[in-house]
């Protein structure tokens, strides 16, 4: 892998053949494991500045429509998280010379507090060409990481490494972007266009809860800057064009409004017909046939889920087009992939062979050989795997052999069932679709994969090893090196990241495991490590960073006493006395179960005051260390009982995680304010002069 220091530069074309659509990575990690940044590009004239407010891609306007750029979101990688961009660079307009890859913070925090900062590049098959590791970036809170630039008709990357003080709205500012970040002005065009019920201001990093508002077609257009309309002589009002959109850095969710239907059923044993429907599903491979049918045709006719599915794997945005049942020759018979996805763009096709599984069934090795051979051969980009199990970084779930001899290069990927379910929910229930006929076939497509019948439920088994380690963790016979500890480390994984993917789809906000492990670490390695700390104290652990929450949520299932634990951990705010704190607290969790746990963290002592929070309501005060130490904050907890059986059953392990962990964040988490940056003591601001 080529390695870039700050200032170099390289050309892609001799990095690799393949490099009209690359993948562009921005990482970090964080020493708490909540610190977080969001990218941003912008694409510049020979003049370097944006053509128009348009050419400013973030957050809030994360896809070109031609398709040229498309922010895949965040990956968790050890202690931090992966950024991803995707850039179709054949669909870059011309008159654009450069393209800025940067990063923004936010809530006064600054890049200075993150480490391992990394910007590498991929090429359409997935491999990694380039790096560009990052050391000090002082207090700047929004960060150029890199440029990709035209030079004699080629693109090369050059790694920049130059920080701002202003912010991502600074930043955009700098290349010409008219940023609007003035959220009275932005409620006040909103509450003047006709037919639009008004919202609460939307606040930089805030997820206000939308007011009812009637069906719309597409997400709300960017903020208008309100202009007085000229007047007429003799006082008349002339009619004026519509203002300039102008982008607003600060964050602003759009949702789909939730109308309530009345049914015009009699009785609720009337069942609504469906678009899919899944009664006269019998077999495995009935099953297998229905949910690619159905995928790849919502694929090809909401192309913003399509994309959503593909971008991550190379795909271009262009025309799609989706086949089932294809017959392929390879050697004396000819193969049937479930799938073919092929994307065209500005006259070259993007081809994708899938291969399905639904219920419990394992994809077969020699299937996947067979259809990685026939792509190599064809000249096909990718075979996309799909079925309930979820991967995870350095355990393929299969193992096939790549040709390194071949020219052509094939990228393997995989897609679960939970993360079609997850995007086809962040669509239709937070970000918005292009009208309602695809807001409906989204709704069809959910209950289809929701249904019992269809196959499509997601990772469901803890595997063959369950048993055997919860009996040897109880008679202390589990001992470490044991290679079944590994395999339920591995399904414990692969659990927290579909409740993670579940869970991020109901709330429309990122939620993603923590990893405690430096950049770079060894998956098996760490996975290792963990297996033996399940030997040695029978405990599984796992950590969820939720967007806007203060705190990460911790999830502990101990097989030893078949407990589960969900916990949340927040610094206790620096105004008021600390008997003020404690009344506040116990306030915020007036709707909370009364056996929640609320433990009270001192500064130099391991353990607080504790209780229930049924005895603390009378008693606020029982929550104030004795000796008067200083309060650093509060954990608070929730335990039930943990499934026995490996399945997805009621009574099942993997439904009681599920269930513990939404309990909690709808009872306890949800009506946690977020606290406000921490201010610097006087002796810190005197310090530093």
């Amino acid at each position: 892998m080529y390695e870039l220091t700050k200032g170099a530069n390289v050309g892609l074309a001799a990095l690799s053949d393949s490099v009209d659509s690359v993948i562009v990575s921005l990482g970090w990690t964080s020493p708490t494991g909540e610190g977080d940044a969001d990218v941003s590009v912008l694409l510049l004239d020979e003049n370097g500045k944006v053509r128009s407010d348009a050419d400013f891609y973030f957050y809030n306007h994360p896809v070109a429509a031609d398709g040229s750029v498309q922010l895949l979101g965040k990956t968790p990688t050890g202690n931090g998280n992966k950024d991803r961009i995707s850039f179709d660079l054949t669909a870059v307009p011309d008159e654009i010379a450069r393209i800025v890859v940067a990063a923004s913070r936010y809530d006064g925090a600054h890049f200075g507090d993150l480490d391992d900062l990394l910007l590498t590049l991929a090429d359409g098959s997935g491999e990694e060409l380039l790096r560009f590791a990052i050391g000090d970036t002082g207090s700047v809170s929004a960060f150029i990481f890199g440029e990709l630039y035209r030079r004699g008709g080629d693109w090369k990357l050059r790694a920049v490494g130059q920080g701002y003080d202003t912010g991502l709205a600074g930043l955009a500012t700098d290349f010409g972007v008219d940023v609007d970040d003035d959220a009275a002005a932005e409620q006040e065009a909103l509450d003047s266009a006709a037919d639009v019920a008004p919202e609460e201001p939307a606040a930089h990093r805030t997820a206000p809860t939308p007011a009812p508002a009637p069906a719309v077609d597409r997400p709300a257009p960017p903020v208008l800057e309100a202009v007085p309309a000229p007047r007429k002589p003799g006082g008349s009002t002339a009619a004026a064009p519509p203002p300039p959109a102008r982008p607003r850095t600060a964050k602003k969710k759009v949702t789909l409004p939730k109308v309530a239907r009345k049914s015009l059923a009699d009785n609720e044993s009337w069942r609504e017909a469906r678009l899919f429907p899944v009664s006269a599903l019998k077999s495995d491979r009935d099953r297998e046939t229905r949910a690619t049918s159905v995928l790849l045709s919502v694929m090809t006719q909401i192309p913003e889920f399509g994309r959503r599915l593909t971008a991550g794997f190379g795909a271009p945005a262009g025309r799609m087009e989706t086949f089932t049942e294809v017959s392929l020759p390879h050697g004396d018979s000819p193969r049937r992939p479930d799938g073919v996805i092929r994307v065209e763009r500005a006259g070259k096709l993007w081809t994708a062979l899938v291969e399905t599984k639904t219920n419990g069934n394992a994809l077969k090795p020699d299937q996947v050989q067979a259809y990685m051979d026939i792509a190599a051969r064809r000249g096909y980009e990718a075979v996309i795997t799909l079925s309930n199990d979820v991967a995870l970084e350095g355990s393929p779930l299969v193992d096939v052999r790549i040709d390194r001899r071949r020219k052509h290069k094939v990228a393997l990927r995989h897609l679960s069932w939970a993360e079609v379910a997850h995007q086809a929910h962040m669509l239709i229930r937070h970000e918005g679709v292009g009208n309602a006929a695809h807001a409906w076939l989204l709704q069809e497509l959910l209950h289809y994969l929701q249904h019992e019948n269809s196959g499509c439920h997601g990772f469901q088994n803890m595997g063959a090893s369950w048993v055997p380690v919860r009996k040897g963790i109880d008679d202390e016979t589990l001992c470490q090196g044991d290679p079944r500890a590994l395999e339920v480390v591995e399904s414990w994984e692969r659990l927290i990241r579909q409740v993670c993917l579940r869970l991020g789809g109901e709330l429309g906000q990122k939620v993603l495991p923590v990893q405690r492990s430096k950049r770079g670490a060894d998956p098996e390695a760490r996975r290792n490590h963990l297996a033996d700390q399940l030997c040695l104290e029978g405990r599984l652990q796992a950590e969820l960073r939720i967007e806007d929450t203060p705190g990460v949520l911790a999830v502990t299932a101990d097989l030893r006493t078949g407990k589960l634990r969900t916990s949340i951990e927040f610094e206790a705010p620096e105004e008021g006395y600390p008997l003020t704190r404690a009344k506040r607290l116990i306030r915020r969790l007036a709707e909370a179960p009364a056996d929640l746990h609320i433990e009270t963290l001192v500064e130099g002592e391991t353990g607080g005051p504790r209780g229930t929070l049924e005895r603390l309501r009378p008693e606020p005060a029982d929550l104030l260390p004795r000796n008067g130490a200083p309060i650093t904050g509060f954990r608070l907890s929730l335990f039930k009982g943990m499934g026995s059986s490996r399945g997805n059953a009621e009574t099942g392990f993997i439904r009681s995680v599920d269930d513990a962990v939404h309990r909690f964040y709808a009872t306890v988490v949800a009506h946690m304010d977020r606290p406000a940056p921490r201010r610097a003591s006087s002796a810190q601001r005197a310090a530093a002069g």
